[in-house]
């Protein structure tokens, strides 16, 4: 049975969005007593026919935002009401003053350097909640103009993606110089090791920086405890794991400690996310109790599924990027699939033609997945490169932005 709250919820989500009570209709399932997981799925097809082929929204007070399309090749509108940018909002400022309060730094400065979209848009409001001053930078203007703003306005606390602070530690040569003491990572993946390597460029202390995981349907999903070492989910958000042949038959099995991350929101409204399937693999999806409290967490999100290459839900952007973290610090690396060849390019000052080999020694031998798609001429041999510093590894059409697996 659904608790008080998740049927008053699913009750909202039916009115706001007509085509998921149909959905129910037509896979008979009635909308009350009914537990959570007997719910159905929303995958991509059937958000499709419920939200985006929605006529566009006209309540007063709404704010629409566009994705990226990086993955589909499609913008989509995504719609949020004044109470779900209010929860959106406070759950950020939640988030953020407890993980400021664990330090006895103080912080009176705010840098938002995240590009565009829903996080870039509602950051300076979130840090002045904070009590912060913040200034923000668009990340369409040259890579020097983001070191003159932040040493013109000297902050503490950067907010950012971690591509985008790759290619500013590597313009500003002696990133420490810049003072930042604290950092908060969105919007992409950054490994323990690619932390701890930046947090050491940048003088600071892993814990120092936080790295948190949300989307633009979903608004805060989660952040990284350094003190648990997990992800933990924000206030408002139920998640599962399911196998990844639960959404698609011709998806080989994930590894025994990985599942699909699916979520049920509380909160988010003018979004249906009731057992929303997000498509990111995570690990070790468990519960633990925390000061007396049970909290659901994961480890690390190690890919996303999708079609980007045949059995591509065995290929971890995570597992990648550590092992080239492990053996060098500096390093900015880009993934790319072509004709099922795996190449990986890295830009590193300290880089070899030794180093190279046992990075590549190393991908294909402690990464067990990929080994053995190698081993079963489903992945030919891992080509790893050395790209020059004037040299772009960016894929044609790419902004900075740009941690993902290419095709």
């Amino acid at each position: 049975m659904l608790t008080p709250s998740l049927q008053q919820q699913l009750a909202r989500i039916i009115q706001l969005h007509p085509g998921y009570g149909d959905l129910l209709n037509e896979l008979g399932i009635p909308p009350q007593n009914t537990a959570l997981f007997g719910l159905p799925l929303l995958t991509e097809d059937r958000l499709y026919k419920i939200y985006y082929q929605q006529e566009p929204r006209t309540e007063a007070g709404l704010t629409a935002y566009r994705t990226s399309g990086t993955s589909t090749g499609i913008r989509k509108t995504i719609y949020y009401s004044p109470e779900d940018e209010k929860h959106y909002r406070n759950a950020k400022i939640a988030c953020y003053r407890t993980w400021l309060a664990s330090s006895p730094l103080r912080i009176s400065k705010a840098f938002s350097d995240v590009g565009t979209g829903h996080a870039a848009s509602t950051a300076n409001a979130i840090f002045r909640e904070l009590g912060l001053q913040t200034e923000s930078i668009s990340f369409s203007v040259p890579i020097e103009e983001h070191i003159a703003q932040i040493n013109a306005f000297k902050p503490e606390l950067l907010y950012t993606m971690p591509s985008i602070l790759e290619a500013i530690a590597r313009a500003a040569q002696n990133p420490a110089a810049l003072g930042i003491r604290k950092i908060i990572l969105v919007g992409e993946m950054a490994s323990p090791s690619w932390q701890a390597n930046m947090a050491a460029r940048f003088d600071i202390g892993a814990q120092d920086i936080l790295d948190t995981y949300g989307s633009i349907e979903v608004g805060a999903i989660a952040s990284y405890s350094h003190q648990h070492g997990a992800y933990l989910f924000a206030d408002g958000i139920i998640a599962e794991t399911i196998p990844s042949e639960q959404l698609d038959p011709g998806f080989e099995p994930l590894e025994d400690s990985e599942g699909v991350l699916v979520l049920t929101s509380s909160k988010r409204s003018l979004f249906p996310v009731i057992r929303y399937v997000t498509y990111d693999v995570v690990r070790d999806f468990r519960t633990m109790e925390i000061d007396g409290v049970m909290r659901q967490a994961f480890t690390c999100i190690s890919k996303r599924i999708g079609s980007e290459l045949k059995h591509g839900e065995k290929i971890s952007l995570y597992d990648i990027e550590h092992v080239v973290h492990s053996y060098v610090q500096d390093a900015e690396l880009r993934v790319s699939v072509s004709d099922n060849k795996l190449t990986v390019r890295i830009r590193s000052e300290s880089l070899n033609n030794e180093l190279l080999s046992s990075i590549r020694h190393a991908i294909e031998h402690t990464i067990e997945a990929i080994g053995l798609m190698i081993e079963n001429h489903m992945l030919d041999r891992i080509e790893v490169i050395s790209v020059n510093e004037n040299e772009s590894f960016h894929q044609a059409n790419c902004s900075v932005k740009s941690k993902k697996l290419y095709s």
